[in-house]
């Protein structure tokens, strides 16, 4: 019991000029630190689980939760150099060095982290949207503190940095809602009724139940192609995702079909025509093998 009371009050290093660290101190204080981590992670979790169950978003909770992460955990640090009684002034002189090696070291992690709190904070990307980032599409499931995880169409996660999102172009797909507007392209044979393959293409796009009333879709009759009539039509879909706007695209394409064969419209394929320009008849041997 003497050796532990000896241990537990060995003085292992000195503040100031009367002020000394004993091994019951530091304990105390990495007791503190450990014990107040994993409570700021635990009450920030619970905090932004109650969040999500009541009628706030995913990411103003995601940022409630955040908040109060950071808010604990440098309470719990100002309160572990409390119970070490060392006064936050014997880091100014350290205030140069730190400096220099963020500078050098750190430059990209504290880029990234500050970017992350702009990014929560003017939120011009949020969790849940649909981006479109150097030509992948994907939406966006979490935002961290160093980057963002955003899952594209084909399932697979990309970790994005978060000066990504603020230095590249981004386009936000749901930004300010899910509506989007796509276009369906399709090409009849020459000859056929142009009045009559509008109406159709407008049917069968107004017949679907996700494409939107307002604004109307619209019917352009786009070029005399090399082998077609060339016919787009534009419209609004409100949809969450890239494939969902496939389907719908699809199955426009389908009752496109079913009109124009109901009414033997053709569409159009590649074809060319052959013309044979000579100076003298053309002779033509006929064998049999």
């Amino acid at each position: 019991m003497v050796d532990f009371d000896r241990i537990w009050n060995t003085k292992l290093f000195h503040v100031g000029q009367d002020q000394s660290i004993t091994v019951a101190q530091v304990t105390v204080a990495l007791v503190v630190l450990i014990g107040g981590l994993l409570f700021s992670s635990i009450a920030s979790r619970l905090v932004g689980r109650r969040l999500r169950r009541g009628r706030i978003s995913e990411a103003a909770a995601d940022v409630a939760q955040k908040v109060i992460f950071y808010t604990l955990l440098v309470a719990v640090v100002f309160t572990s150099l409390r119970l070490l009684h060392i006064p936050l002034t014997m880091f100014h002189f350290l205030g140069g060095a730190v400096a220099i090696g963020f500078g050098f070291g750190a430059q990209n992690i504290i880029n990234n982290f500050i970017s992350g709190w702009i990014l929560i904070a003017e939120r011009p990307v949020r969790i849940g949207d649909l981006i479109e980032l150097e030509g992948n599409l994907g939406r966006v499931e979490r935002i961290g503190a160093r980057c963002a995880r955003v899952r594209r169409t084909d399932g697979i996660d990309m970790l994005v940095p978060n000066s990504s999102l603020l230095e590249n172009p981004v386009v936000n797909w749901t930004l300010v809602d899910h509506r989007i507007r796509t276009t369906v392209r399709v090409g009849v044979a020459y000859g056929s009724p142009t009045d009559q393959v509008a109406a159709l293409i407008r049917q069968a796009v107004e017949e679907h139940d996700d494409v939107l009333p307002e604004p109307a879709p619209d019917v352009i009759f786009e070029d005399f192609g090399d082998s077609a009539l060339v016919f787009d039509v534009y419209f609004w879909s409100n949809v969450d995702s890239e494939m969902e706007l496939r389907r719908v695209r699809s199955a426009v394409r389908f009752r496109i079909d079913q009109l124009f064969r109901e009414a033997g419209i053709v569409i159009a394929f590649p074809q060319r025509d052959v013309h044979l320009d000579t100076l003298m008849p053309l002779e033509v041997h006929v064998r049999r093998d």
